[in-house]
């Protein structure tokens, strides 16, 4: 069977170079394009080629591999590229209209993978809007001797990523597979980098609950931070199954060699996934501690009012019965009985005040 299945393999490989080879004056793939690099023996091809005439040379001498950068392709520039490179209808669709989980799938020969990018957003202060993270995606095709980035949003650039693997050309000499498991390892880094950005502001708030200034608008950054924590996890959480599968299981083209690479960024991947549980069990600690602040805060206040209130009952009551204007009221036709009714209702609500001040009621 194995047999069977390169022969059938090679098969096809030869039939695509042949249909490369028909169309020598193929048009440009669109505006899309961010570059279009032939790499041979890990060395970059020192003149830019456009991607049917480097894939016809790759295939032409059997050396080397071509890189596509495309970023936000629309279906229509999208399509050249999906007819020169034979790429599954089903894959296409998933890089053009992207929102995609993070995933690892094959399609016959070529493997194509998803991967959500995340960015800390940096801000002066946190606030119940503040925007924390902020996502995009990167899409890789990876063939025998082809690799196609699709990129989504406005970070993620692999600009830098080319040139580190430039700077590597042994590491860069081991095919597409080399640069699916650079994509993965930055996207990887990327998550502890705003792991440890979180931790900050998880840690601002945390010291502003527990503060003698902790305020009620305290519950709206929390929440906003829990959100912000979710969307992270949404994009970190469904990357394990694939970085497993990678690290597991042998998927053409990517060999046995690479599957310690990938269970060192499954290892890492692990690592971002332990500490957003604890920010989310420590988050929801913060918000019960919180809310229980509130009610503490509350019942204080209560409990001051109902002070004042006794207080302020004594004379209330006093003065509503001698409000009655009865003829035979105590002391009513004595000289002194006013100044002695008022101090009576003074000494009162001072010993009152002063019992209530003993309990910590005032």
């Amino acid at each position: 069977m194995p047999l069977i299945r390169s022969l059938r393999h090679a098969v096809r490989r030869v039939y695509r170079s042949k249909v490369d080879l028909s169309h020598p004056a193929r048009s440009p793939l669109g505006s899309a394009v961010v570059n279009s690099v032939l790499y041979v023996d890990g060395l970059r091809h020192p003149s830019d080629c456009p991607a049917d005439e480097a894939l016809r040379r790759v295939r032409a001498s059997g050396r080397g591999f071509v890189w596509l950068g495309l970023h936000e392709p629309t279906a229509a520039e999208f399509a050249d590229v999906a007819e020169l490179f034979a790429l599954h209808p089903l894959a296409v669709e998933d890089a053009v209209h992207a929102h995609q989980q993070p995933k690892v799938e094959r399609y016959d020969e070529t493997l194509f993978a998803v991967f959500k990018t995340c960015r800390y957003v940096e801000h002066e202060e946190l606030t119940a809007t503040s925007e924390v993270v902020d996502t995009g995606e990167i899409m890789v095709f990876t063939g025998a001797d082809f690799v196609i980035t699709v990129r989504h949003g406005s970070h993620g650039s692999l600009g830098p990523l080319r040139e580190g693997l430039e700077s590597a050309p042994e590491q860069l000499a081991k095919g597409p597979a080399a640069v699916l498991h650079a994509i993965a390892d930055q996207v990887v880094d990327t998550y502890l980098a705003v792991a440890e950005a979180m931790q900050s502001d998880i840690d601002a708030v945390e010291t502003a609950v527990f503060s003698e200034q902790a305020g009620r608008g305290d519950a709206g950054r929390i929440y906003q931070l829990k959100r912000e924590l979710l969307e992270f996890k949404r994009a970190v959480s469904p990357l394990d199954r694939p970085l497993q599968a990678l690290a597991s299981r042998t998927m053409e083209p990517v060999g046995p060699d690479f599957q310690p690479y990938f269970r060192d960024v499954a290892g890492h991947l692990a690592r971002t996934a332990e500490q957003i549980a604890a920010f989310d069990a420590l988050l929801d600690s913060v918000l019960q501690a919180h809310l229980a602040q509130v009610t503490v805060a509350q019942n204080e206040d209560m409990r001051k009012i109902t002070a004042w209130a006794a207080v302020i009952a004594v004379p209330t009551m006093v003065c509503g019965v001698y409000g009655m204007n009865f003829e035979y009221m105590p002391e009513l036709h004595w000289t002194y009985g006013y100044p002695f009714v008022v101090g009576v209702m003074t000494v009162a609500c001072f010993v009152i005040h002063r019992g209530f001040r003993r309990n910590g009621w005032l």
